[in-house]
């Protein structure tokens, strides 16, 4: 099963502008998918910049959970929000790399890193290369 906590409010450089943390814990596979996408796409609110879903506490995850993911972050992207994903687990890690997908996503190794780089700061620890392409 998957828990989704959301974090709104952190403020960015925009005042009008807001960040929301999303954090995920337990299975992103098939059984989850679907209230995994609706949980996700909930958070696509106008007026917020940044979506930083926290893949730390994430067991396993699957090509549903990934497509999921990558749909977020597409949605995201229409509507002029950034969607970064955090330190993923090291089952989520190795998916990512296994798949090709770490260069096609914005993958941080933590949410300070995240939340620096929002600020326009510089970040202690860079995003990897990426940009989603299609």
């Amino acid at each position: 099963m998957t828990r989704l906590g959301v974090t709104r409010g952190h403020p960015g450089p925009d005042p009008h502008a807001s960040s929301t943390v999303v954090e995920l814990d337990g299975d992103l596979g098939v059984a989850a998918a679907h209230a995994l996408r609706e949980g996700l796409i909930s958070v696509l609110r106008p007026g917020t910049r940044l979506v930083a879903i926290d893949l730390s506490r994430v067991r396993s995850c699957d090509l549903a959970g990934l497509a999921v993911l990558i749909g977020t972050q597409r949605r995201a992207r229409e509507e002029g929000i950034v969607v970064c994903l955090v330190a993923p687990s090291p089952p989520v890690a190795e998916l990512l790399h296994s798949t090709g997908l770490e260069r096609c996503l914005t993958i941080y190794p933590d949410l300070p890193g995240v939340l620096v780089w929002e600020r326009g700061e510089s970040a202690r620890a860079p995003a990897t290369q990426q940009c989603l392409v299609g």
